[in-house]
Formats: structure tokens, sequence, C-alpha cells
């Protein structure tokens, strides 16, 4: 059967759009059966997973960067069909931080519909969260505090590719804010002054080996958190956010549940899989292996 393709043009800042006709024929080329829809709107991506008949089907497939996953994830939970059916992605984006876990990098495209092709699959946790009233899901990471505001500002600077993630953390750095924050992490309750939360289902945010320890099929979300430095240390510090040695830093916490609850004393943005959305205060849930993924 064949896979539908969820097909973003603008991802990678028109990058996506420039070899679609490529993958288009790498697809001929291995002999992979499929449709293709091609996203119009911030959101589409959803849409068009949500109202798809995954009866005619053997895999969905995200072509995009993270937010592309992200809307196509969000889709495929609001889909009535009772066919739950594997999911693919084609990194073709700006930030592709999921692939980075099959040791793949941004724009490796031509591999990645490899894997797709052979046909293996693992089981996947997703997460589950709950904001302002409305859930939502994600695969890769939920941040907020400083991961947000990289975020926000590497948006505007999306045509730079992954280095922008690089320039927006420098930027926000000099404009540092700490925040207090309470979780309740299972049974355990942390209150503190903060710079970032972030909770991680793969081990990469962008390029940042953010969660050295995750696992995606354990049924635990890896919490990492912050705590106040100046700003001269963070720059100092900052490699090591890149290689994951961050976590051994004594400003840094990590915890591992599948249940947490976040609030702020000011209401904080999230930043899920690439998306600026929703605030604090918020409920995450780790479903555990609840979805198939092509892997290598």
């Amino acid at each position: 059967m064949k896979q539908l393709i969820i097909f973003n043009p603008w991802a990678g800042h028109g990058y996506a759009a420039k070899v679609r006709s490529q993958i288009e024929a790498y697809c001929n080329e291995i002999d992979l059966p499929y449709d293709m829809l091609i996203t119009q709107r911030p959101g589409h991506g959803m849409e068009l997973c949500r109202d798809a008949d995954f009866s005619q089907y053997s895999g969905i497939v995200a072509a995009g960067g993270d937010g592309t996953l992200f809307e196509v994830i969000n889709g495929y939970y609001r889909n009535n069909s009772s066919v739950r059916l594997p999911l693919g992605v084609i990194p073709v984006g700006t930030g592709n931080a999921f692939v980075r876990d099959m040791n793949m990098h941004d724009h490796d495209w031509k591999p990645a519909l490899d894997v797709i092709k052979a046909g293996q699959t693992r089981k996947f946790d997703v997460g589950h969260f709950t904001t302002e009233g409305q859930t939502w899901y994600y695969l890769n990471i939920l941040g907020l505090g400083l991961v947000a505001d990289i975020g926000a500002t590497a948006m505007k600077m999306k045509a730079l590719g992954a280095i922008a993630y690089t320039l927006g953390s420098l930027y926000q750095i000099l404009k540092l804010n700490p925040f207090k924050v309470r979780l309740e992490i299972d049974d355990q309750v942390i209150e503190r002054e903060n710079v970032f939360v972030e909770v991680s289902n793969t081990r990469y945010t962008a390029n940042f080996l953010m969660a050295p320890n995750a696992k995606t099929d354990d049924g635990l979300l890896d919490i990492t958190l912050l705590g106040p430095k100046s700003r001269l240390g963070l720059i100092r510090s900052f490699p090591k956010i890149i290689t994951g040695e961050h976590i051994h830093m004594p400003e840094v916490e990590t915890f591992q549940a599948s249940h947490i609850r976040v609030e702020t004393n000011i209401p904080k943005i999230l930043y899920p899989d690439g998306e600026l959305m929703g605030s604090t205060p918020l409920e995450i849930d780790c479903l555990k292996q609840a979805i198939e993924v092509f892997w290598k």
C-alpha cells in the first residue's frame, strides 16, 4: 500500500519546495508508492492528517521540520480511524531534531526515505499535554522559559538554517530573566528559581544534546532544569549543551517522570516541537509506546 506524505513546502525557509521534485523522483526510484498532500497554511498539516482515510495507506509521513511533525502527530490523534499506522519523517525543515536520534542530520531526506521503504518500525513514547483547556501531543520536546525565547528568536532567522538556534541562544542569554517554577513530578514537588524547563522525549533539541540519557520507549519523559547563572557563565558553558555535558553543571538538575505538572509565577509560553503556543500552567503525561515509527 501507499504512504501518505504530508508535505510542507515552506519548511526550511523554502528548501522543501526546492527538493520536492527530487524527493518524488527518489520515491519512484526506490519503488515507494505514495500520495502527497501539500500544506497551504500553518495548521493545515494537522487538518490533512485528521481528515485522511488511514485505511488506504501503510504509513503517514511528515515532510518538513519539527513543526510539521507536531502538526501531523496532532492530526494523527484527532483522526477517527480505527486503523493506526506507523509514522515516518522526511527531514527538510530548519530544525530536524527528531531524526537526530536515528543519527541523521539536517536534510538527510534520502536516508529517511530508505528507512520508510525498509518498513522496520519501533514503538515510541508520545508526550501528551494540556494547556489553556486544550489537549496536544508531541514526539520530541516541550520547553518553556529560555528555550522558548530562543525558539521565538530563531524563527525570525530561519533563513540561516540550524545556526539560527545558536544565534538565538546567544541573543536570549543576554536578555536573561529567571522566573519561579513549581513542578509536580510524579509524587515529588519541586520549587525553584529557574531559567528554563525542558521536558524531552528524545535526546536532541535542534542541534543541542539536551537530554543525553533520554529513551524514547521507556514510558518516562526527561526533565532538564537550569537554575540561575550569570550571563557570562551561560555563554561560557554554552558549548556544553551541544555535547550534552551541561547535565553535569551544578546549576542543572535532571529528573524522569511519567506525569508532570508545571506552574510558574508568571505565564510562560510553551515551545513543543518547534511551535510557540499555549502557556503555563500545564500538565504533561507520557503515553508509553503509543505509536509506531519507521526506524532504522
